[in-house]
């Protein structure tokens, strides 16, 4: 049983982006179609129209062995590419034997799957076949042209010319997609008696994606006669298992509606060929005639291998256009990145020369945005409105890059400040820390010459759905489009994609730098523990053998030294016991570095009920308080050191402190957003300690927490070692605090540092 199967379902506005064009079920009439299995070489589809061409019906061809039709020489010649190149034998020269005489075929053959191989047939209409030597002299006249093109138009123009030369077409194109996949035709030649379509801009409706792609699979695409009717390919029922893939034929049919478009624009017959770069479809040659007109297969041949030299061309040529604008670039982007790799500071590297930062990608505004601040230079959008632009960019980036050249219509809210940025170059610098770069260009009216009004008509059917009619008109239709900027350009995104990589590579080139120096820090800081624990240590030993022998002096040989003697044992003694608290204060300081933290929640009310007993006992007689406005709240961390801390600073107010009446304030601010660590962790919270002592210079705030430190004379205020200060900043910042000083010399001095604390 035969089965014959033809697509005609209709395709409307709705899905005619998605019509399976590669799979019409249908040929075009000017050659014939075989599908073979490659294990019993048997014939298991074949085109309708072998009658026209063998002289046979296509049932008694459908089943039968391929050697009914080829010679065994040709089968064994495309068994063996079959784990090859089909390219090195088509097209195959074929002589077959019909009921008309001998013809001879152009066969060209090409892989469908493993159990599968397509066989076309067309007509050798040459009387000489093109041999390799003309192939060659052909070629080579053809490349010294194209080698001679200094930039893309000369190429583009030396193409269509020697195209149109080669195969006699009547209009010979180039059309170039941009990145929305419209086109515009950039090169043409043609007979002087028909209209130009050069410069004319066209949607990328005009062709669909699918069809884009099928351009990607197949380099060249023939329709010698568009008014023709399409031919059915038979099929065994066992056989046909899914619809057959015709991606790759040379004769494959064309869609209706592509065929109703060419006839719309009085075409008759075509050639395409594509233009690739870098894997991608850049462009199509377009050939064009108003009457039937087929092109031989070797002709082709000539005209795919020109469309992949020009292929070729393409990157180096389009390298240079605007050359000595990309070169203007470059060295505004060598100076950038010296200027950055000398900074300190990174944003104000960027700052520091205005003109070149917005000169690299030819901007009229730019934004800088850190987690600190925003800075605007030039032309830009008003400050208020940048937070949600750039909130609403921070899941947009593709690779770090957003670029459009028409943010309104992606951003509605643009259309409020389009006269500054209706084009939009943004760089993300980094994420984590939300660093941007955003760039600006204004809108600037441009007139498009459409070849015709690019919308294709609608048409109501009897059953009451609406079909898609391709425009009837190709004539000049000009357009006013408004919303858009200049586009930005490939060397200019360029431009600022290698001005963001030489920015990481600063960025990560002072934090290696950065964490050497830490290293070496703390390496350092750890030797300098060591060494002042060991010190101190080995000190004490000594010392007490002076002590105790000067005390030892005093007690036995006091009646035989005058008063002086003795005064100097006293004063020897003093300055043991002031030495020895140097080093126990230094023992506990660089403890302090190398003491393992008990971290704990505990009431810190509590606490301070038993340093303020302490300070009561200890202070019996004299006038003091200390006051706790309201209740504290719980404090994380080690309670001994922190305990210190209070004590320490508490001893400190009333130690320097010449009013009759002496008090200590203990409290916390209230907290904010700012001092909050995450929510998973403890708070930070800022008490502070105030007193109404002596106050301090302000000449000497930054110098207090420093070790050893003294304000007075040792014997003012009853003495002290210059570390308790010091011991105090140690701990907080053990804590992961901070510590700072607020102070009115005579009037007292207020103590801030920030602790972990359980929520309040």
């Amino acid at each position: 049983m035969i089965n014959e199967s033809v697509r005609t379902e209709t395709f409307n506005l709705t899905n005619c982006d998605r019509e399976p064009i590669h799979i019409p079920g249908a040929i075009q009439p000017h050659g014939l179609l075989l599908v073979i299995s490659p294990l019993e070489w048997q014939i298991t589809q074949i085109s309708r129209n072998t009658q026209e061409f063998l002289g046979i019906e296509p049932e008694q061809l459908l089943g039968q062995p391929l050697d009914r039709l080829l010679p065994t020489d040709k089968i064994e010649a495309i068994a063996a590419c079959l784990e090859g190149d089909f390219e090195q034998i088509n097209p195959l020269k074929l002589s077959i034997e019909t009921q008309n005489g001998t013809k001879k075929f152009n066969g060209i053959v090409h892989s469908l799957d493993e159990n599968n191989i397509i066989l076309e047939l067309e007509i050798n209409k040459s009387e000489n076949d093109l041999d390799f030597i003309q192939f060659s002299q052909i070629s080579k006249r053809i490349l010294l042209q194209i080698q001679r093109a200094s930039n893309l138009n000369e190429l583009c123009q030396t193409i269509v010319q020697q195209i149109r030369k080669l195969t006699g077409f009547e209009r010979v194109m180039i059309y170039q997609f941009d990145q929305t996949g419209a086109g515009d035709i950039i090169a043409e030649d043609k007979l002087e008696e028909l209209e130009s379509y050069l410069g004319l801009h066209y949607p990328d409706s005009d062709i669909p994606r699918q069809a884009k792609y099928l351009y990607t699979l197949n380099f060249i695409r023939s329709i010698p006669q568009v008014n023709y009717q399409p031919i059915a390919i038979l099929a065994l029922d066992n056989k046909q298992q899914k619809p057959l893939d015709l991606s790759l034929s040379i004769l494959r049919s064309v869609s209706p509606l592509h065929i109703e478009y060419l006839q719309n624009m009085g075409v008759c017959a075509t050639l395409t060929i594509s233009l690739m770069k870098e894997g991608k479809l850049w462009g199509l040659i377009a050939c064009h005639h108003r009457s039937p007109y087929f092109v031989p297969y070797e002709t082709r041949n000539i005209c795919e291998f020109l469309g992949q030299v020009m292929s070729l061309e393409l990157a180096s040529k389009e390298a240079n256009e605007d050359l000595d604008y990309k070169i203007f670039l470059k060295s505004v982007q060598s100076q950038l990145v010296n200027a950055l790799g000398k900074a300190e500071n990174l944003t104000n590297a960027l700052i520091k020369d205005r003109e070149k930062l917005l000169k690299l990608v030819n901007a009229t505004g730019v934004v800088i945005y850190t987690e600190e601040n925003l800075l605007r230079i030039g032309q830009t959008p008003p400050e208020e409105v940048l937070p949600d632009l750039i909130a609403w960019l921070e899941n947009r980036f593709e690779q770090d890059l957003f670029v459009t050249h028409s943010l309104p219509k992606i951003y509605p809210d643009a259309i409020a400040f389009k006269e500054v940025a209706c084009g939009l170059l943004a760089l993300s610098i980094t994420k984590v820390q939300k660093n941007y770069v955003l760039w600006f260009r204004p809108e600037v009216l441009q007139e498009v010459n459409w070849a015709g009004k690019p919308e294709k008509l609608k048409n109501l059917e009897e059953d009451g759905t609406e079909t898609l009619s391709p425009r009837k008109s190709f004539k000049l239709w000009q357009e006013m489009v408004q919303q858009q900027s200049q586009p930005w350009k490939p060397w200019e995104i360029e431009g600022a994609i290698e001005l963001r990589s030489a920015i990481v590579g600063i960025l990560l080139r002072k934090i290696n730098e950065l964490a050497e120096l830490n290293l070496e820090l703390e390496r350092s800081n750890t030797e300098l523990d060591a060494f002042a624990y060991i010190a101190s240590h080995d000190l004490k030993e000594p010392l007490r053998g002076i002590h105790n022998y000067s005390n030892f002096l005093l007690e036995d040989y006091a009646e035989l030294l005058d008063a002086e003697g003795v005064d100097k044992l006293h004063t020897l003694i003093k300055l043991t016991k002031r030495m020895e608290d140097l080093i126990n204060a230094l023992l506990h300081f660089s403890r302090l570095g190398r003491q393992e933290l008990t971290f704990q929640s505990f009431n810190l009310n509590q606490s301070l009920e038993s340093i303020a007993e302490l300070f009561t006992v200890s202070k019996r007689g004299e006038n003091i308080e200390i006051r706790i406005p309201r209740s504290l709240p719980k404090i994380v961390g080690d309670r001994v050191l922190l305990e210190e801390v209070f004590t320490n600073l508490i001893s400190n107010a009333f130690k320097y402190n010449n009013q009759s009446e002496k008090w200590v304030e203990i409290g916390f601010l209230d907290p904010t957003l700012s001092n909050s660590l995450e929510p998973s962790q403890p708070q930070l919270l800022t008490f502070y300690v105030r007193d109404n002592g002596i106050g301090i210079q302000e000449k000497h705030l930054d110098t207090i927490f420093r070790i050893f430190k003294r304000l007075h004379s040792l014997n003012k205020y009853g003495g002290g070692t210059g570390v308790g200060l010091t011991i105090v900043k140690k701990i907080i910042e053990l804590h992961h605090g901070t510590i700072w000083i607020e102070s009115s010399y005579g009037r007292g001095s207020t103590f801030y540092f920030t602790l972990p604390t359980e929520i309040v």
